[in-house]
């Protein structure tokens, strides 16, 4: 959309080929259970890497509110009865840490120096490796050399602190705290830069709100989007073929921008697939009558869903499950962390669903490889999945989390889960791969040809007149726009 949004303002002619029934890929909003008046954000839910200079440019109408807490945390050595709130207020004396807040807030500014200084650059060609680390400067150690979990254990001592820190690293990630591919240490950077302050905002409306308003923006300078336009094959000469309502068409671009995985696009070309990165994660939605009690009196469930809930999220509980994970098993517990859309947008439900209390919430699993959602029956494993989030959530509420669960209109829980295997089967995410693929620093090394637009870009295939324009360019991943915004400024510079 905004590759689309930007080509067409340039007075280039555009057409979107959308394989489904609308526009918005993983980025969508959805009345998930039936009979429920709840329009959720059904795979993403959060923004943070959208450049507001993206919005602004094509006169998008996104509106995002900024949540009112960070992050609740239960601690998990009490049960639960007592938990690490990072406000305002801040609690870490609660769970025996107040000697670790102020090397939090010191850890928390060298990153700020790094992402501030960073976040430009995204909108601007490729910046090289030594230009990045002389942008930077001293702070560029603490994320880009070193394990991550290197400078999180040098900064705080107490294991839930630890926690809060490092789940940022492996959101959709693979990967151990002190793996020495530093790939860990790529995802914790692209969780921070959002608007060189890390924020992660709330969509009014849900994330269907972002796309379509997008969409309208491209519309609106004549490009075209076509639904229901199933690819099958590209040429590198720049011929598509595609189907729609049963018939075979075939379209003829300058260009082509492929918003699909770099795995996807191979298998358009029909050439051989490159190596994948798959995913990591469950999600599941739910719907509540009300928000649970916790454990802890001392904090309210408004603060404690109010940013981001931690559960079994300690430093050494991340490196247990990632062990277990590796193994092939489903670790106990699960890590989750919890994000309530209604606490902060409650123009999401209907007004009878406000009146009554009903709440949102989306829980997100970590250290779930697809080799997981892979093994044996992929409904089976989501039934597996959806247990082991529910359990952990289970394991620091004063009641059962089932004992607030709405009904939908045929008497099932308002329970939705989404695996690794669920994204690649309908969003074609290979490997469930939330990022369409491994993240790549947002800067060039030093080897790395920038001779032509696309390079620059970060937006290169193998064929020149075939660009990346989503999460699988450089620079690309989560909801950003920063792809799109690329392919295009590479196609006018061409």
């Amino acid at each position: 959309m905004v590759a689309a949004g930007y080509l067409a303002k340039a007075g280039r002619r555009v057409l979107v080929l959308e394989r489904l029934d609308h526009v918005g890929g993983a980025a969508v909003s959805a009345q998930a259970f039936d009979g429920v008046d709840a329009r959720l954000s059904r795979y993403s839910y959060l923004v943070s890497l959208l450049p507001r200079r993206i919005v602004d440019d094509l006169g998008a109408r996104v509106r995002l509110v900024r949540r009112r807490y960070s992050s609740y945390t239960p601690d998990p050595a009490t049960g639960g009865r007592s938990g690490l709130l990072i406000g305002p207020p801040s609690t870490f004396a609660a769970i025996g840490a107040a000697d670790d807040e102020a090397g939090f807030a010191e850890f928390y500014r060298r990153c700020g120096v790094v992402t501030e200084r960073l976040w430009p650059s995204l909108l601007e060609p490729l910046l090289t490796r030594t230009q990045a680390r002389s942008l930077v400067g001293d702070a560029w150690r603490l994320v880009v050399d070193e394990p991550i979990g290197h400078a999180i254990t040098s900064a705080v001592g107490n294991d839930v602190v630890r926690g809060v820190m490092a789940t940022d690293a492996l959101i959709g990630t693979f990967a151990s705290l002190e793996e020495p591919s530093l790939r860990q240490n790529v995802c914790f950077l692209y969780h921070l830069l959002g608007g060189g302050t890390g924020d992660w905002d709330v969509p009014v409306g849900g994330m269907g709100s972002v796309t379509g308003a997008l969409a309208a923006a491209a519309t609106g300078y004549s490009a075209e989007i076509v639904c229901g336009a199933d690819v099958y094959a590209v040429d590198p000469d720049g011929q598509v073929r595609y189907r729609k309502d049963g018939a075979e068409q075939t379209v003829h671009g300058e260009v082509v921008l492929a918003n699909v995985t770099p795995t996807v696009l191979a298998g358009l070309l029909g050439e051989p697939a490159p190596a994948a990165a798959p995913g990591a994660q469950v999600k599941v939605n739910l719907m509540l009558r009300r928000l649970p009690r916790l454990r802890d009196e001392s904090v309210t469930a408004e603060q404690a869903f109010g940013g981001t809930f931690h559960i079994n999220e300690t430093y050494r509980q991340l490196d247990a499950a990632y062990t277990q994970a590796d193994g092939g098993a489903v670790p106990d517990p699960l890590p989750c962390e919890i994000y309530c859309h209604s606490l902060n947008d409650p123009s999401i439900l209907s007004e009878q669903l406000r009146a009554s209390g009903a709440q949102t919430l989306t829980v997100f699993g970590l250290h779930t490889p697809h080799q997981l959602a892979q093994a044996g029956d992929p409904d089976r494993m989501r039934d597996r999945l959806t247990s082991a989030v529910l359990t952990s959530l289970n394991s620091v509420l004063a009641e059962p989390i089932q004992d607030v669960l709405m009904q939908d209109a045929s008497g099932r829980l308002c329970i939705e889960t989404k695996t690794t295997a669920d994204l690649e089967h309908s969003l074609g995410m290979t490997g469930g791969n939330i990022f369409h693929g491994g993240l790549a620093w947002p800067f060039a090394e030093e080897d790395e040809p920038l001779d032509t637009p696309a390079r620059r870009w970060g937006v290169a295939t193998a064929h020149d007149r075939i660009l990346l324009c989503g999460s699988g360019s450089r620079r690309g991943g989560a909801v950003s726009g920063i792809g799109g915004h690329n392919a295009a400024m590479a196609v006018l510079e061409s």
